[in-house]
């Protein structure tokens, strides 16, 4: 792992490593994503950190088959990874653009926009500082910084230190601070995903394997300075990775779990 640390830039620590856990999505608790619309409110499930409340926070979310939001705001801005299904998100004239699994967006906030879904769908979101809150779009305003949609067909992959696995950067600086990326792990792979601070890697499709700590198929949360995974057999892995202080791949020791 050290030499991994080094080889990007990032400063090796001398104290033990953050265990490296996995929580599968059949262990999440669903509840109403926005309360005040009953049933008609998509469900959320806490991964990480609280979304009600001060500080950064990641959560899922899961859209019913024809689900359509009124236009709408946010009081914080969020980026967000589509894990099943498709998802539109977009200023509420626009023409649908339906984001498969695998797409990346953001939304600033104070923008108005609606949200829908094209059957039933899943999303990982996540936030800098909440509360994530909705408000009406009469309360929109002026925002300088643009929404993106980035569909899966259109990421931009880049060979990483071990064969076969690719990394795409989405934002920020992983390579040595905070930032996101798309990991894709080939059948039948190991690889290791390493930082001086814990990961946050979300399981966007495939099964994925944290050694003795079990699988985890979309929506499942692996977190650790140092985690050693491996891809099943049948189809690629891919995985939406959050650093905080860089981030490195690398091939897994022999026998470490």
């Amino acid at each position: 792992m050290t030499a991994l640390l080094l080889l990007l830039g990032l400063p090796a620590s001398h104290a033990a490593p953050a265990e490296a856990t996995l929580r599968p999505v059949s262990d999440v608790e669903w509840t109403a994503l926005n309360p005040a619309r009953g049933d008609a409110s998509p469900r959320a499930a806490t991964l990480w950190g609280d979304r009600t409340a001060a500080g950064p926070a990641g959560f899922l979310v899961q859209f019913a088959d024809g689900f359509s939001s009124p236009p709408h705001i946010h009081n914080v801005s969020y980026r967000a990874v589509v894990l099943s299904g498709e998802v539109h998100n977009d200023d509420a004239g626009a023409a649908p653009m339906w984001m498969t699994p695998g797409s990346f967006w953001t939304q600033p906030l104070s923008e108005s926009h609606i949200t829908a879904s094209r059957g039933v769908s899943m999303a990982y979101v996540e936030i800098d500082d909440g509360p994530y809150l909705v408000h009406p779009a009469d309360q929109a305003q002026p925002v300088p910084v643009k929404p993106v949609n980035l569909d899966a067909s259109n990421l931009v992959w880049a060979a990483s230190a071990v064969d076969g696995v690719d990394v795409s950067r989405l934002w920020g600086a992983p390579d040595a601070g905070a930032g996101g990326v798309m990991v894709r792990v080939p059948p039948g792979t190991t690889a290791k995903l390493v930082s001086k601070q814990p990961l946050r890697a979300v399981v966007v499709q495939g099964a994925t394997t944290l050694g003795a700590r079990g699988e985890g198929g979309a929506g499942s949360l692996l977190t650790g300075e140092s985690l050693s995974l491996a891809c099943a057999a049948t189809s690629p892995c891919v995985l939406y990775v959050r650093a905080t202080a860089g981030f490195a791949v690398g091939a897994p020791t022999p026998g470490e779990d």
